[in-house]
């Protein structure tokens, strides 16, 4: 079986799976890190979602081999980063979890929205995160989350 390096949360990792084995495998069962949820397995949801070299991408469906090297940020790791915690700070205000399911990805897709859109409008959101679907229909404290981040970015960046 062939060894693969990935750089997880800032973390180097050597696993030694087959080829073709989907990263979200690898992250949940060979390293433990279970906050990136298996959904529909076809990566059409987004619970999958995770960074891979700061771009969004679904871990069902991506092979490890096709990430050999690469950086790899789960929900674990978002805290880390200033406008993660900012981030996950408004989801809680917002109360936007209820099964709480699709949370980690609907959370990595608005880090990347906000990294490249630091003032989204309401059109800017939705278009960035309806290829996230939500089973509880969040979508509105979805939208007010990533509103309450971007704003409260915005004022510490004037401190």
């Amino acid at each position: 079986m062939p060894a693969y390096t990935i750089t997880v949360n800032g973390r180097r990792h050597s696993v030694e799976v087959d080829a073709d084995t989907p990263l979200l495998w690898v992250l949940r069962d060979t390293l433990g890190y279970k906050g990136t949820k298996y959904g529909c397995g076809v990566g059409v949801c987004g619970s999958c979602t995770v960074l891979i070299n700061g771009a969004a991408e679904r871990s069902c469906t991506l092979p490890i081999s096709m990430v050999d090297g690469a950086e790899v940020v789960t929900i674990e790791g978002l805290s880390a980063r200033p406008q993660g915690r900012t981030l996950q700070n408004a989801w809680i205000e917002e109360q936007v979890p209820q099964c709480g399911y699709c949370q980690s990805g609907q959370l990595l897709g608005a880090y990347v929205l906000l990294e490249r859109n630091p003032d989204p409008s309401d059109s800017d959101i939705d278009d960035a995160m309806s290829d996230y679907l939500c089973r509880c229909g969040t979508y509105q404290r979805i939208r007010r989350a990533i509103h309450r981040a971007a704003r409260e970015a915005d004022n510490v960046a004037r401190r």
